[in-house]
């Protein structure tokens, strides 16, 4: 079994250190082993593609048990920290969902705004403040330094819901670091101006999903950190270019190739 105390006081640190930490998508053991023989120093498992990769599919249609018996199968096989997406939390309350993921070894989680399981409702900012809130207290109850990664879908969902999507994202990222979130998640930016705007209302490292290979809108990876990202994750973009380039090669093969 990990240490799970030890792993969590790491990935503490690295989103402490000011530097910007790359954490690779995964979504099965292979792929983790993958990414920590590659070199990086963490890992965080999507549950997009943990999904797809079991035949389910996103948005808290997983069992989470299920869902929790790959996460401790990935926990096991490397010797980094790995944290999770717990999408909106699976219906637990806070206390039992940092529970769980303490069990299985997790030593991190993304947890967003959007209620996939209660119709795709949006949390309002204070509920998810409060919930992000209620999951820092049972971390440090377990005195664990656990890493929440408190995610807004505020731009992702645009004009539709919010009038000002960029002034709403910056202001629940504000108050999800107040919360106790170690890094916060802004989904669905695509431009330099959108990153610089959000990094600059917290001061905890702002997560931007990038692709492998094209990088992110607001440029590759040098560029993200000149902007001030500090925290880079692939969200489903590494499984689905590897199915692109898969599906490509194996079509020659195949009868109808």
């Amino acid at each position: 079994m990990p240490n799970v105390s030890e792993r969590a006081r790491t990935l503490a640190s690295t989103h402490e250190s000011g530097r910007v930490v790359v954490l690779p998508t995964v979504w099965d053991v292979w792929s983790a082993r993958l990414a920590v023989d590659a070199g990086f120093e963490g890992i965080t498992i999507g549950s997009h593609p943990v999904a797809d990769a079991i035949g389910s599919a996103d948005g808290e249609n997983m069992d989470f048990s299920e869902y929790l018996a790959v996460v401790k199968r990935i926990v096991d096989a490397v010797e980094v920290p790995v944290s999770a997406d717990v999408e909106s939390g699976y219906g637990l309350v806070p206390d039992e969902l940092i529970g769980r993921l303490l069990e299985v070894g997790a030593v991190g989680a993304n947890i967003e705004d959007v209620v996939h399981s209660e119709g795709k409702r949006v949390r309002d900012r204070a509920e998810h403040a409060d919930y992000i809130g209620a999951a820092r207290r049972a971390a440090d109850e377990a005195e664990i330094p656990f890493v929440i990664n408190g995610r807004t879908d505020a731009v992702k969902l645009g004009t539709d819901v919010f009038s000002d999507p960029l002034a709403e994202a910056a202001e629940r990222l504000r108050l999800m670091e107040q919360a106790g979130a170690r890094s916060v998640y802004p989904v669905g930016l695509t431009t330099a101006d959108e990153v610089t705007r959000l990094v600059e209302a917290v001061s905890v490292p702002v997560n931007v999903t990038a692709h492998p290979v094209d990088g992110h809108g607001a440029g590759n990876l040098a560029a993200l950190t000149a902007l001030g990202v500090r925290r880079v994750s692939f969200g489903p973009l590494w499984q689905k270019w590897l199915a692109a380039l898969s599906s490509a090669q194996l079509a020659s093969w195949s009868s109808n190739g």
